[in-house]
């Protein structure tokens, strides 16, 4: 994206940073977490969402979902059948 408005990339992500309160790339782990949590509350699969989402294990998309939820993938999905209540916004 830096390319794309000729700006360098670590002024980009300074620039990104002071506007949206996040680093480019905190903000695209966070968006893509937010369509992972979706997919699994419309009963999505745990394995389909991560291979959606371009992860290449079920496994590095579990650790990127926990370290932004607190909790695993599987128990989310697990807790949507349950009505077990989760946090709706990402971990800071």
């Amino acid at each position: 994206m830096a390319d794309a408005i000729a700006m360098s990339r670590s002024a980009f992500s300074k620039r990104f940073k002071s506007l949206v309160g996040l680093a480019p790339l905190d903000y695209l782990l966070r968006w893509r977490m937010r369509l992972a949590r979706d997919q699994l509350r419309r009963g999505a699969t745990v394995s389909a969402t991560a291979a959606q989402l371009g992860y290449s294990s079920e496994s590095a998309f579990g650790h990127a979902f926990k370290r932004i939820y607190g909790h695993a993938p599987k128990r989310y999905w697990r807790g949507q059948a349950t009505g077990e209540k989760f946090p709706i916004a990402p971990n800071k």
